[in-house]
């Protein structure tokens, strides 16, 4: 028997995400937990309008999504407890520019790099549809064939509204393939 727990959003758990984006001239940093998929080609990130790192991707149209794994979770969750319009988070991590001029965090073993091609305002929150420009990845965590590689590159996982974080896990089978 299912009940009825009223609307509420089940979509979780979710990748963990550190967004990056440059405000007046110097990185910033904020953990992000709604993000999703659109189409193959675009993602888009929902944000608090308050987050002061949508000044800069208003600005500048150009965001990375780093995904975070077990490796730098604990520094990637400080970025969600401290504001970038109280504290300076420029130096929290070592960074790349990429080709767009997005900060990408060298920690991160897969980054994608946008651009900003719309904005829809819904109930507080900045969503930031964006198309990925290119995707980094370092080698240790691609296949042969040049894919991401998932059972070595095991993402975090935040799980709402238990405010946790997960660990990628065990493969279940293959999709359309499990007749």
């Amino acid at each position: 028997m299912k009940k009825n727990t009223g609307a509420q959003l089940a979509l979780y758990p979710s990748p963990v995400i550190v967004v990056g984006a440059m405000v007046d001239g110097k990185p910033n940093w904020t953990l992000v937990a709604h993000a999703g998929v659109m189409a193959h080609s675009h993602l888009m990130l929902s944000m608090v309008k308050a987050h002061y790192t949508n000044k800069g991707i208003r600005e500048n149209k150009v965001v990375s999504v780093n995904i975070v794994d077990a490796s730098w979770l604990k520094e990637a969750d400080r970025m969600g407890c401290i504001s970038g319009n109280k504290t300076d988070k420029s130096k929290a991590f070592s960074y790349t520019l990429g080709e767009k001029g997005a900060p990408m965090i060298d920690t991160a073993k897969v980054t994608m790099e946008c651009e900003v091609e719309d904005i829809y305002d819904l109930q507080g929150f900045d969503n930031f549809i964006c198309r990925i420009t290119g995707t980094y990845v370092d080698e240790e965590v691609l296949t042969e064939k040049g894919k991401i590689d998932y059972r070595k590159f095991k993402p975090a996982l935040f799980q709402f509204p238990t405010y946790e974080y997960l660990e990628t896990g065990d493969i279940l089978g293959s999709c359309m393939k499990m007749n």
